[in-house]
């Protein structure tokens, strides 16, 4: 079974680019997320094969047009989307962002291309999310935004189809643990414990719902 992680920096979390056909090396995951999902995945090496082509930066419209070099020409069994936050960053910082509508718009195309293109993948579509954090907290009221990203990344998973992961309830009940910084060192990336937290919320999913 062929997994492929596809989103942004969360995703990403400086993976080596030039080990990307050695999806074996720990150097081609990054140290996010996706490399603990293939730590235990890939206790079973003849049955899983796991890939990550996040990449720092993206917004819905970087995945689309990149998808199918990235995506569609490796075929995956299972694909798994993280996207949403920079759509909304961006538009703060740089003034190239994504507005809600065109959100939609590019991600119902992504989903619906894809399926026509593998109309035996199972899709993952898990929900983009945000702590007060150092890189957050200023403009906090602007980055809640990102709650109505994610009710539309929910809308569109049910529309085709798609498993859908919940990820926000999950942090915001963490930092009751400790401090919200223990889990997104800025309200936004994923640290160690960030990322492991992520990656036991899609493990379990997998194993009760795709996976069985």
């Amino acid at each position: 079974m062929k997994i492929l992680f596809y989103g942004d920096s969360i995703t990403d979390m400086g993976r080596r680019r030039e080990y990307d056909n050695l999806s074996d090396t720990a150097f081609s995951y990054g140290v996010g997320y996706p490399l603990f999902i293939a730590g235990e995945l890939h206790s079973r090496p003849d049955r899983y094969e796991v890939i990550n082509r996040g990449i720092a930066g993206n917004k819905v419209v970087d995945l689309y047009a990149r998808i199918s070099e990235d995506v569609w020409s490796q075929q995956p069994d299972v694909l798994s989307i993280l996207i949403g936050i920079n759509d909304l960053w961006h538009q703060l910082s740089l003034n190239g962002g994504v507005d809600l509508e065109r959100y939609i718009k590019v991600y119902k195309m992504l989903l619906e291309d894809t399926k026509k293109r593998l109309p035996n993948v199972k899709l993952i579509v898990c929900e983009p999310f945000v702590l007060r954090g150092r890189g957050s907290e200023v403009n906090f009221e602007h980055f809640t935004q990102i709650y109505a990203y994610a009710a539309a990344a929910k809308q569109i998973a049910e529309e085709y189809g798609a498993y859908f992961l919940p990820l926000q309830k999950v942090l915001e009940e963490a930092t009751a643990r400790a401090n919200p910084d223990t889990y997104l060192y800025d309200g936004i990336h994923p640290t160690a414990a960030g990322a492991k937290l992520i990656a036991d919320e899609w493990l379990r999913l997998f194993k009760t719902q795709i996976d069985k």
